[in-house]
């Protein structure tokens, strides 16, 4: 009896757990069009066998998972993961990651703008002794209204992050596995996987890759994606400053408060000494009494915060520090 789409897919993912050198992970969308020649450009590339081809179909509502299990019936090296609904980018990357077995992650994109012949060059820079390389699209093959609100977007990454990269949005990249390890990704958050390496220690940097223009299929990003990684960008500098030590920025926001409420309550009490105001001439009373308020629940929440965090690192044997990859290898 024939497997069943399936039974195929859960041995996919499950088959043979021996690592191999090279795992390609390639998110697809609604990729039917670009789905086969993608696949021969690849294999074209990396052709021998300690390389897998995990393909992450992100809950496609065309024929992308059906091309998809054709060609990995006809090659070994391929397997696949199959969402039920389209979870995006970011959750497609954390899949393939998950499930990958190679010492080298080379993630890119499914709609033929990446070029696999770009893997290579990654690989040669990796072997140079570099953690974490990432692709720049110089020439960049996309309208204006995209190149834009990205270069303005990577000078904002790259200023806050303190991580000097053109091209964040370039999903074609390479990453040693062990530098991905305690990464976890939510949100669009893969493109800031350079800033989570480079902030625990890893060599970073970056490649001008070749960028084709887009020949089949339509982009499944807007505008608004710029607003979402700027939203990102926050929760990420957030939890680079402040994840072991929140008392920090909700204390320090509770104290800001509290000095605030100081002055209005003296300048309240000096409009009422010298008979220029009454309390109930002025919104000052109101105002000490929200700062107050905000300043004492500021300090409290940051303690609640402090209580949750060391909960979460005690009963879970994380540690506050991570030793240099030389020192684990040892």
């Amino acid at each position: 009896m024939p497997a069943t789409s399936r039974e195929f897919e859960s041995a996919a993912v499950k088959a043979n757990a021996a690592t191999v050198a090279i795992s390609v992970i390639v998110p697809f969308y609604n990729e039917e069009p670009n789905v086969d020649e993608l696949y021969q450009r690849v294999a074209a590339v990396l052709t021998g066998s300690d390389v897998e081809f995990l393909f992450v179909d992100d809950g496609s509502t065309d024929r992308t998972y059906e091309r998809l299990s054709a060609i990995a019936r006809r090659d070994a090296r391929v397997r696949l993961i199959r969402f039920r609904r389209n979870f995006g980018q970011t959750a497609a990357l954390s899949a393939g990651i998950d499930h990958s077995r190679g010492d080298i992650i080379v993630p890119m994109d499914g709609d033929l703008q990446n070029d696999p012949a770009d893997i290579p060059r990654l690989l040669a820079k990796i072997a140079e002794g570099y953690d974490v390389v990432s692709g720049w699209r110089r020439n960049r093959q996309d309208p204006i209204s995209k190149r834009i609100p990205s270069r303005i977007a990577n000078r904002v990454i790259s200023w806050i992050s303190g991580v000097q990269l053109h091209d964040y949005g370039c999903s074609l990249k390479a990453y040693r596995r062990r530098v991905l390890r305690d990464v976890k990704l939510y949100g669009e958050m893969h493109r800031f996987v350079p800033i989570y390496a480079s902030w625990q220690g890893a060599r970073v940097t970056e490649l001008p890759v070749t960028h084709h223009p887009r020949t089949h299929g339509k982009s499944n990003y807007g505008i608004e994606r710029t607003v979402k990684v700027v939203l990102d960008l926050i929760v990420v500098k957030f939890l680079a400053s402040y994840a072991t030590k929140p008392i920090y920025i909700f204390g320090g926001f509770g104290v800001f408060s509290l000095v605030l409420a100081f002055f209005a309550f003296v300048l309240m009490v000096y409009y009422k000494l010298a008979g220029l105001k009454d309390f109930v001439q002025t919104p000052l009373p109101l105002v000490v009494t929200m700062f107050m308020l905000v300043g004492c629940l500021s300090m409290l929440l940051g303690l609640v915060a402090e209580l949750t965090v060391r909960t979460w690192y005690e009963s879970q044997g994380k540690r506050t520090y991570a030793l240099s990859f030389d020192e684990e290898q040892e």
